[in-house]
Parts: structure tokens; C-alpha cells; sequence
């Protein structure tokens, strides 16, 4: 067995150093020289094992199992659940579904902006967010929020701060599981410990999105719309999360939000209603009326049912009393001597072929027997998929492959050592950690992959909660999000802010900024008030 030395060069901050070029390497790749992910993956996976060989003397056909088994993870635990996330979205848009659902529910809006945003960019985005991820929120909600009223730029800040609370849980929990798959923790407490975090975090972005929108006076006369909408939302995600798992949190909780709004504002409305900015409007005043909505009970049931049969058969499928998800055809491993614990670490993919992707293939399946789409519309579906998430399928295989060797060799053990030289303070860091990652990658499942390892070692050698760190990771990305150019990318291919994704992510930054520090906060007070919420 390869046994890891903790120091190889012999001085500490020349082997943090030496440890920290692939991931530097990564960062000028992405966010200097502009080169594509899956490409700048591939070199920084060449560059690990470069080091691997020369400074931490791992040896190479090693390396190459582990980043092999790291590459197979990620197709199996990352690419599967999302492919198959996307391939149910686009079903729904190349049949219509998804038009009628979304003429549905702007069609029971009301005329207030207020209302209208904390339905559509909170909730409706939270949904799809939880289904698709990959910026698919901002370029469908958009285009709705410029159609009522609200100025080009200002919908997709309020379209990104929105996305604030879901992410980490995007693309059916693709970031927990990828995060779980990497640091070798509990994947059920991984989502529980994040759920926590979310839930506060998430009480934050329905009054910084009626401030937008409406300003201070519309915030004094909307502040119950804030509470709800919310508390809504932490009501359906915070126990999905703790006791079902990261597939369904954001999906359960935007439903749940949508609904308990839906029937708020039936007993209760601000008294003056409000347009963009603030600008008082006629008691009159309604929602464009869109002729195709569907209005009647049984169209509004049929436009919800994928959504009901996804929910359902993910969560009778991979409920924690289900022994599907278990059931293993074989592993592939490799282990080394931990250069911390002594004890062996491994590098293990595990083919479980009923994982939750798979629950998700056979929800589509459910779906297909529903909407009963023209034969025709199959292959379109996929090649419109492939096109969309090629790039998004090679990124899973080599960063997980790069983030296994990055472990392996013990580079990761290494970095967290020189880290945790910081103390106590680098509780500050690891959110920062977070966001700085996703705004390089675009991507909350790899900074999870990249960062999350060392996140877990640091807070080892620090004797902090064993979750806290990593959970602060995801979160910390999470916030990142509307600042990440990938992200931007997608989330302005609608708007008129196509290749100006510069000027969008400076028209973010500032409340981006002050949300991070919300979260740095929030990781003190459970370092400090609830550690136990962040033990296994």
C-alpha cells in the first residue's frame, strides 16, 4: 500500500505551495486564459500527477486507478442524475408541457410585483433549479420578469439572488452527492448539515428581492410576503433534506413555497399595489391574461403531474428505508496509508446500478406514459440534451478524476495541514473557500470536488464538526453563483445580454458580497452556538 508523506519537501509552506498549483492552474485556466472546463480539467489532472510522481512520490499506475475510479464516479453518481434531470426538463419544453405549466402559473400572479417576483424567481425558479441547475433558472424566469415590467438587468440580478437558497441542491442534489462521494461522508448527514445552513441562509433573499424591486416603501408595505414566502420554503426543503436525502429538498420546497403563496395572497395583499420600482398602479390593474394558460382544475392538475410523479417515485425509490440505491454490482478500489489518520483512505467507485439516476430514468419513463409525446419528439430531446451538457458530462468524469488523485496522492492531506497552521479562523475562509470556487468553475458540484476534500481534512486537524466545513463549501458556492460566468452565460441567453456577461456580473457583485457575509456569520454561529447540528 502507497503510504502518503504529509511533507514532502521538507519545508511545509514550499509543499502548501507545491500543493496548490493545480488548483491555481485551474483558476487561471478558467477565469484568465478563458479555457473550456472540461479542457482545463484534463491539464489540471496532467499537472496533479505530475506533482504526484515528482513531489509526493506516489506511485504512477496507482494514480492512474484512482483517476480512473474518480472519472467513473462522476459519469455514475454526477452525469447520470443530471442527464437524466435535463432530458425530463426538455421532454416537458419539446411537448409544450412545460409552456402550459409556465402560462399556468403566471396566469395566477398577481398584478404586484412583489408578488409576482417572490412566486416566480423564488419559487418557480427554486423548482427549476432543483430540476435542471446549470443556469436554467435564470434563462426561463427572465424573460418573464422582463414581460412584467422589470428592466433587463434588474431581472437577472433579481433572477440570480433568487438562486441564492437552492443550488446546493441543484440538479437533484448532483453537489451533496458529489460532495459526499469525494470526503467519504454520510450522504444523508451531508444533506441534513447543508439543509441547516440553507434554511437560515434562505431567510434572507425574499426581502432582498422585494427591496429590489420595489424599494424600502415596498418592503414596509410586503414584509409578511417575505416571511412566508421564506418560511415556505424551508418548511418543504428542511425535512426532505434531513430525512429523505439531497434528491427532492429544492423541488419539495418550491412547491410547498408556491402553494402556501398561491393561497396567502387569496386572504392577504399589500393594500397599494406596486409595479417595478415601486410606482403605485390601478386597484385595476391585473396580470396579462394569456389566452393559453390553462384555467380549469383538471388542466391545472395535468400541467403539475410530472412534477407530482417525479417527486413521488424519487422518494419511494431512494427514501432511507429503500434498499434499492444499495444494491451493488461490484467496486473498483485502491487504497494509500492516510499521511493524518495512518489509516487507509480509498479511491472506490462503487456501480450501484439503482442509484438515484436511475430513479430518475424511470421517473421520465412515468412521464413519457403521461404526456405520450409523437415518436418524433424522443430523439430530439436527446440530441437537444447532448448539445446543451456535452461539455457539462466531460467536466463530471475529469474533475472527479482530478479530485481522487488530488486525495490519493495526498496533496489534499497536505493542504490541509499548511490550512490548518490558520486555526480557528479558517472557519472565515471555508465559505469564501466556496464561493471563490464556483465563481472560477460555474459549477457547485466541482468546487465541491476540488475544495471539499481539503475542507474535511482541515477541519479534522482542527478538531472542529466534522461537517461544518464542507457544508460551508457547497453553501459558499451556492452564494457564488451569480457572479460565475458559466452560470452567467446560460442565465443570459434570453435577455439582451448575450456576451455581456461582465456587465451582469458587476451589476451582482455588491449583493453577492453582502450575502457572503450573511453566510460567514451564519458559519460562526454554528461553530460557536450549534456544533452539534454539524456532527455526524
Amino acid at each position: 500500500m502507497f503510504e502518503q508523506s504529509l511533507n514532502p519537501t521538507g519545508h511545509l509552506w514550499l509543499t502548501v505551495a507545491a500543493a496548490l498549483i493545480p488548483l491555481i492552474a485551474l483558476i487561471f485556466m478558467l477565469a484568465v486564459f478563458r479555457i473550456t472546463a472540461w479542457i482545463a480539467t484534463i491539464i489540471g489532472g496532467a499537472i496533479t500527477v505530475l506533482l504526484g510522481v515528482v513531489v509526493w512520490h506516489a506511485p504512477f499506475a496507482g494514480m492512474m486507478k484512482s483517476y480512473l475510479y474518480g472519472g467513473l464516479t462522476g459519469i455514475w453518481s454526477i452525469d447520470w442524475i443530471t442527464f437524466w434531470g435535463l432530458i425530463i426538463f426538455n421532454t416537458l419544453v419539446l411537448t409544450g408541457d412545460f409552456d402550459r405549466f409556465r402560462s399556468w402559473i403566471v396566469h395566477h400572479a398577481t398584478a404586484d410585483i412583489r408578488i409576482q417576483t417572490i412566486m416566480l424567481a423564488w419559487a418557480f425558479g427554486a423548482l427549476l433549479e432543483g430540476l435542471v441547475g446549470f443556469g436554467y433558472p435564470w434563462a426561463v424566469v427572465v424573460p418573464i420578469l422582463v414581460g412584467l415590467g422589470i428592466a433587463d438587468l434588474d431581472a437577472i440580478r433579481v433572477a440570480a439572488l433568487a438562486n441564492n437558497a437552492p443550488v446546493s441542491y441543484g440538479a437533484l442534489g448532483a453537489p451533496i452527492i458529489g460532495l459526499a462521494a469525494v470526503t467519504g461522508l454520510p450522504l444523508l448527514a451531508l444533506s441534513g448539515s447543508i439543509g441547516n445552513v440553507v434554511a437560515i441562509l434562505a431567510l434572507l433573499p425574499p426581502w432582498v428581492l422585494i427591496y429590489l424591486v420595489s424599494g424600502w416603501e415596498g418592503v414596509v408595505e410586503a414584509w409578511p410576503l417575505a416571511i412566508v414566502g421564506s418560511l415556505s420554503y424551508i418548511a418543504g426543503q428542511w425535512p426532505v433534506a434531513h430525512y429523505w436525502g439531497p434528491y427532492l429538498p429544492d423541488l419539495s420546497g418550491a412547491l410547498v413555497s408556491f402553494w402556501v403563496l398561491f393561497l396567502f395572497v387569496k386572504i392577504w395583499r399589500p393594500k397599494t399595489i406596486r409595479g417595478f420600482g415601486g410606482a403605485p398602479l390601478k386597484p385595476s390593474a391585473s396580470v396579462t391574461a394569456d389566452s393559453a394558460a390553462p384555467t380549469s382544475t383538471w388542466e391545472a392538475f395535468l400541467v403539475w403531474l410530472p412534477y407530482i410523479v417525479l417527486i413521488g417515485v424519487v422518494v419511494a425509490w431512494t427514501r432511507p428505508q429503500s434498499s434499492l440505491p444499495a444494491i451493488s454490482l461490484f467496486k473498483l478500489s485502491i487504497a494509500a496509508k492516510s499521511s493524518v489518520t495512518q489509516k487507509a483512505i480509498t479511491s472506490v467507485f462503487n456501480f450501484a446500478p439503482l442509484n438515484g439516476g436511475t430513479s430518475i430514468l424511470a421517473s421520465w419513463l412515468v412521464i413519457l406514459a403521461i404526456v405520450r409525446p409523437n415518436r418524433r419528439i424522443l430523439p430530439q430531446v436527446f440530441s437537444k440534451t447532448f448539445k446543451q451538457m456535452w461539455g457539462a458530462l466531460l467536466v463530471a468524469f475529469f474533475v472527479f478524476a482530478l479530485a481522487y488523485i488530488f486525495v490519493y496522492t495526498g496533496m489534499a492531506n497536505s493542504l490541509a495541514y499548511g490550512l490548518s497552521k490558520i486555526g480557528v479562523f479558517f472557519i472565515v475562509l471555508a465559505p469564501i473557500l466556496g464561493w471563490i470556487g464556483v465563481a472560477l468553475s460555474g459549477s457547485n458540484t466541482s468546487t465541491n470536488a476540488m475544495f471539499g476534500p481539503v475542507q474535511a481534512v482541515t477541519g479534522r486537524l482542527l478538531n472542529l464538526p466534522v461537517l461544518l466545513l464542507p457544508s460551508f463549501n457547497s453553501v459558499g458556492a451556492e452564494v457564488g453563483k451569480p457572479i460565475a460566468p458559466q452560470t452567467a452565460s446560460v442565465g443570459v441567453s434570453t435577455s439582451r445580454f448575450v456576451r455581456s456577461e461582465g456587465q451582469v456580473i458587476r451589476h451582482n457583485m455588491g449583493w453577492t458580497l453582502i450575502v457572503l457575509a450573511y453566510l460567514i456569520l451564519l458559519a460562526l454561529l454554528f461553530y460557536y452556538v450549534f456544533p452539534n447540528s454539524m456532527s455526524v
